[in-house]
């Protein structure tokens, strides 16, 4: 039997990305799922018409009814109000609680077993929300973030140098927002960390536009943006499908590594089957330990004020 992944809000921009990539790649079976019920059906089978073409068995089926989803292994949450020019993430937190407060309470209805991944701004905020409301352990519940803002870094630091996107790693840890923690020390070109490899100026610069990438985005089209977030969610729900025990920077529940108690923040861990599997601690400069509490302490105002 296939695997079963549920992508509600899944009529929008980056879930139908993200559904249609999971499709593509005949990872599992999808169910889109979204308010807009009649156009989450169409998108569906859209979607499931392509199939043949692309070489997929996944079944793809949309609607309303959260019925369809059940006995999901993963579902991913990228429902919410979408940015528009000159908003901030954290714009959009109270109205995007209401929204996983209602989607949170479905999702567990139907399936108490799976692994949710939540993908909708103010991404760290959310996350623990819906880590509070489904009652799930920390290890069901990660948040897809760093690798989208590391995918950005990584298109920037390939740009800059004119290597391959396949010789480059970057680390950005940290809230998804103004205060994430790109890390050019462990940011590498075959290898080799970029600050042996461009001056200062160049590293901070593309620190700034990996920090301000869904703000440049948005900019240009006015809205958030979404082929990146879909590719992204997508890596995550591959590598947990597969069992692959890869190594992403996501948003997980720290309880006490890096000194953080409590709280989602980004950070590097290990996916597999059973979820966030581990989470690695790498060592950090004082500089680079205090730009992540500064960024854990912006992500504990937004929770606060949803007290969750």
């Amino acid at each position: 039997m296939n695997k079963k992944v549920t992508v509600v809000g899944g009529a929008g921009n980056v879930g139908s990305t993200v559904a249609r990539c999971i499709a593509d790649k005949a990872l599992a079976d999808v169910v889109v799922v979204d308010i807009a019920g009649q156009k989450a059906a169409g998108v569906a089978l859209d979607m499931l018409e392509s199939c043949p073409i692309t070489g997929s068995d996944s079944r793809v089926i949309g609607g309303a009814d959260y019925a369809q989803t059940a006995n999901s292994d993963i579902v991913v949450i990228t429902s919410g109000v979408p940015r528009k020019p000159g908003m901030s993430r954290d714009d959009l937190l109270n109205v995007n609680f209401a929204i996983m407060k209602a989607v949170t309470a479905e999702v567990v209805k139907h399936s108490p077993n799976c692994i949710i991944v939540p993908v909708a701004n103010p991404l760290d905020a959310m996350c623990q929300a819906v880590y509070r409301l489904s009652g799930f352990p920390r290890e069901r519940v990660i948040g897809m973030a760093g690798v989208l803002d590391s995918a950005r870094m990584r298109t920037f630091i390939a740009m800059e140098l004119g290597v391959s996107v396949e010789n480059v790693h970057a680390f950005v840890l940290g809230g998804h927002g103004d205060t994430m923690v790109p890390l050019p020390r462990y940011s590498t070109v075959a290898g080799v960390p970029i600050t042996e490899l461009m001056p200062k100026d160049r590293v901070d610069a593309i620190c700034k536009r990996t920090a301000d990438g869904g703000a440049e985005i948005t900019k240009l089209v006015g809205t958030s943006a979404w082929y990146a977030p879909g590719a992204a969610a997508t890596e995550m729900v591959e590598c947990i499908l597969k069992d692959k025990k890869k190594i992403l920077p996501c948003s997980v529940f720290l309880q006490g590594e890096y000194g953080i108690h409590d709280l989602f923040v980004g950070v590097p861990a290990k996916l597999g089957a059973r979820g966030m599997e581990q989470i690695m601690e790498i060592t950090l400069t004082a500089e680079e330990h205090a730009a992540l509490q500064k960024s854990a302490a912006a992500v504990k105002e937004l929770v606060d004020v949803i007290k969750v």
